[in-house]
């Protein structure tokens, strides 16, 4: 089959069938090029709203990552920005092995069918042409053979008249002769035109035209066959990101499957776990006969005997005494059962000692403890042992340093010429200072944490010693007290009206004790750090000062010391070495 034979007349319905085929592969590319354009859309937004649900940095949502389901989910947004990225993998791969390419071959695609047409119309010109001058020779051998045949019938016409003369029969002979001659030769002319013009015929129709159209042939098959690999590109560019796309989604499954119930359900123990024991039960109160009560173990304090009552929230009020010796019981007005197991259910944890009430006044005024005191022993912990990883991870840090430097050090000692080593002293001296105070930061911290791990596990032996504290005090200050609990984080939330209230009991507490006589000295101790006591109730030691102990730690973390007979306060039980006398009343051994 060929163009050139079959379709030998169709010369401009080939022009048009081409002109159609070119278009087709325009718009085969225009289809091409929208696709790429959706492509990078689509990836654009997906990378948009994986960016939209990320985590921002340094927030409370980073904080909440740390559970499997929401990591779980930080990693599908991750899967979903490559899955986005495999989008524009696709729409890079199409223009550049489709669209650019088919563009430059449909430049070539027109100038070949350009060239080809031409061709074809340069050999219609030439047989027309061949055909006009076989046209004109026939016209003309037709008339000389016209005008001969007149010239002939006058020449007989003047030969049988005999009253023509001689002379003009001659001259009529002579004028048929040369219109013979000129009949012939027009003849022999258009004899030669005609086989030359076959000739061309023949040559246009069998060797010229089959020739162009093989030619206009073969153009259009390649353009087939480009648009049909085109195609097949086409679908091997999106084949081609399958595994990868793949891969995120299994990704995604493999982040589900990671989520762990019961790990996130331990993380939010972990986060929130105060390390405070449940209260203990609620003595039952009998009050079918008056008599005297003794104070319970889960009782907060009692009053001081022939002090007037101090009650929030309108009550009458009395003083508490944390440090009483005496355990007095006066009568009270008897309460209704549920009203007490109301309030006790309502209320906040309980005061243990008048330095937390202190301290817990003083973080109201915005103070945070650098021993982190205020939070409960188990958030104490985790604060403590963030802060001894994070100090260790800056001593690793000015340690490379120093590394380095003395490297660059030794290398200025051998080649002079690149540097001066003693200008690198004074570097090396600040960065071993700076290692030297992270390591003694680290040491402070790292007492704390071992003196709250020490004590976790006897936490409720040591509530219950702290609780048993006021013990010893009347069933009325447990009343009025029970809406001053401290919460787990030493911090109070109580109404304004009961803060102003807690300030008047503290001010009661310090007028109390400039009454009683001063503790005697159980001991003394050794300032291992420099302490600043900027909250009331404190008091700032050097390092290296001899002080004396007149209340050890009571389990709170804090050793009340005594400079001189009128300065006097409490210090981290951490920051100093304490030696208690064997003999002195109360003092315990310490191996």
């Amino acid at each position: 089959m060929s163009w050139g034979t079959e379709l030998w007349d169709q010369f401009d319905n080939l022009e048009k069938h081409t002109q159609w085929g070119i278009d087709i592969l325009e718009k085969y590319i225009k289809f091409v090029k929208e696709r790429t354009e959706i492509e990078l859309n689509y990836a654009k937004q997906l990378r948009n709203l994986s960016k939209k649900y990320q985590p921002k940095k340094n927030s409370k949502e980073e904080e909440e990552y740390k559970y499997t389901a929401c990591k779980a989910f930080l990693s599908t947004l991750n899967e979903m920005n490559d899955y986005a990225g495999q989008h524009e993998v696709i729409s890079e791969n199409m223009t550049s092995q489709i669209t650019v390419d088919l563009m430059r071959y449909v430049q070539e695609l027109k100038q070949e069918r350009k060239s080809n047409f031409h061709d074809g119309r340069k050999a219609q010109q030439h047989i027309e042409t061949c055909w006009k001058q076989l046209e004109s020779s026939k016209r003309r051998f037709e008339r000389d053979c016209k005008e001969a045949d007149r010239a002939q019938q006058y020449f007989e016409k003047m030969d049988a008249d005999i009253n023509v003369t001689k002379a003009d029969v001659e001259k009529a002979r002579q004028q048929a002769q040369i219109r013979h001659q000129m009949a012939e030769d027009s003849k022999a002319d258009y004899s030669s035109t005609l086989q030359r013009f076959n000739q061309e015929q023949w040559e246009y129709y069998h060797t010229h035209i089959p020739n162009i159209f093989q030619k206009i042939q073969e153009m259009e098959e390649r353009r087939i066959v480009r648009i049909g690999e085109s195609m097949k590109t086409y679908a091997e560019v999106d084949r081609q990101v399958i595994p990868i796309i793949g891969k995120c989604l299994d990704g995604i499954v493999k982040a589900a499957e990671s989520i762990n119930q019961k790990n996130d359900s331990q993380l939010v123990v972990e986060a929130y776990k105060s390390g405070f024991e449940p209260p203990g039960d609620i003595e039952f109160e009998d009050y079918t006969q008056p008599m005297k009560r003794t104070v319970s173990d889960n009782s907060l304090s009692s009053a001081k005997e022939g002090k007037p009552e101090l009650k929030f929230g309108g009550k009458s009020r009395g003083k508490l005494w944390p440090f009483i010796k005496k355990n007095k019981s006066p009568k009270q007005q008897k309460e209704p059962l549920s009203h007490r197991f109301n309030e006790f259910m309502t209320s906040k944890p309980k005061i243990h000692c008048f330095r937390s009430l202190k301290r817990g006044l003083s973080l109201k005024l915005g103070a945070t403890p650098e021993d982190f005191s205020n939070l409960p022993p188990e958030q104490r912990r985790k604060k403590l042992q963030q802060k001894v990883d994070d100090l260790n991870k800056e001593i690793q840090k000015e340690t490379d340093q120093r590394d380095a430097i003395t490297k660059m050090k030794d290398v200025y000692l051998k080649n002079p010429q690149m540097g001066d080593p003693a200008s690198l002293d004074h570097k090396l001296t600040e960065v071993t200072q700076n290692i030297e105070k992270l390591r003694l930061e680290t040491q402070k911290f790292e007492a704390w944490l071992a003196e709250v791990e020490g004590r976790l596990p006897a936490r409720s032996e040591q509530a219950r010693r702290q609780s048993g504290m006021y013990d010893g005090q009347t069933h009325q200050a447990v009343t009025n007290c029970a809406q001053d609990r401290e919460s787990p984080d030493g911090s109070y939330t109580e109404e304004q009206s009961q803060e102003r209230e807690l300030k008047v009991l503290a001010t009661d507490f310090d007028d109390e004790f400039d009454d009683e006589e001063p503790l005697p000295a159980i001991g003394t101790c050794k300032a291992l750090y420099t302490f600043e006591g900027q909250n009331e109730g404190t008091i700032s030691v050097t390092e290296g000062e001899m002080l004396s102990v007149i209340e050890e730690d009571k389990g709170d973390g804090w050793t009340r010391i005594r400079r001189s007979e009128d300065e006097e306060g409490y210090v981290p039980t951490s920051y100093v070495e304490v030696y208690l006398d064997k003999n002195a009343k109360g003092a315990k051994t310490y191996i």
